[in-house]
C-alpha cells in the first residue's frame, strides 16, 4: 500500500510538472473565431422606459403624451383580428376610449421584456420587440370594472418609434363593463 501510495504521488507531481504554464496554454489555443448572431436577444433597456411611459401616460388621459412615440404609419391590431392603420386614427380611437367610455386606468403587475429579433422565424418582422405583460384596472363610464391581464407586443422602427402593436385581451369584460 506504501508503495501505491508513493508512485501514485511521483505520479501527480510528473503530471503537475508536464502541464503548461499559462502563458504556453495561450499561445497554443486557437484565435477565437467571430460569434454568430443569434436568432434573438435582449435588447436595450431603454425600450422597457418607453413602455412603462406609455402606459403612465394612457393612465392620466395624456394620449398625445402616450402617442408621442408611435409612428406616422403604426398599425394597431388585437387577437381578434380587428385593427387600426395610420397614427391619426389611432390616435383618434384611443382619445374617444378614454374620453367617452374610460373614467380611469390603471397599469400593475408589470412585466417587461425588450427582444432583439436578428432573424426571422416565422412572421414577425426583425428588429426590436417590446413584449408586456400586465393587469388592467378600468373603470367605465357606466360606473362598471373591467379588470384583466393584457398582453401587448410592439415592434419598433429604426427611428425608435413603435410602428406595430398588437394587444391579446378578452372583450367579454370589457363589453360587460361598457353595458348599461
Amino acid at each position: 500500500m506504501k508503495r501505491f501510495l508513493v508512485g501514485m504521488m511521483s505520479f501527480l507531481l510528473l503530471a503537475a510538472c508536464n502541464n503548461p504554464k499559462p502563458d504556453e496554454a495561450a499561445e497554443t489555443t486557437p484565435a477565437t473565431t467571430e460569434t454568430k448572431a443569434q436568432p434573438a436577444e435582449f435588447a436595450d433597456p431603454k425600450y422597457i422606459e418607453i413602455g412603462k411611459s406609455g402606459l403612465a401616460s394612457m393612465s392620466s388621459g395624456d394620449i398625445d403624451g402616450w402617442s408621442s412615440n408611435w409612428a406616422d404609419n403604426i398599425v394597431w391590431q388585437w387577437n381578434n383580428g380587428d385593427s387600426i392603420v395610420g397614427k391619426a386614427a389611432v390616435v383618434q380611437y384611443w382619445k374617444d376610449r378614454r374620453t367617452n367610455n374610460i373614467d380611469s386606468i390603471s397599469f400593475s403587475n408589470q412585466i417587461w421584456l425588450p427582444v432583439k429579433v436578428n432573424q426571422t422565424q416565422a412572421t414577425e418582422a426583425a428588429g426590436i420587440w417590446l413584449l408586456s405583460w400586465y393587469s388592467t384596472n378600468a373603470k367605465y363610464k357606466t360606473g362598471k370594472r373591467m379588470i384583466q391581464s393584457i398582453h401587448t407586443v410592439q415592434h419598433f422602427d429604426a427611428n425608435d418609434k413603435i410602428d406595430r402593436v398588437v394587444q391579446y385581451l378578452d372583450r367579454v369584460p370589457i363589453n360587460a363593463a361598457m353595458a348599461k
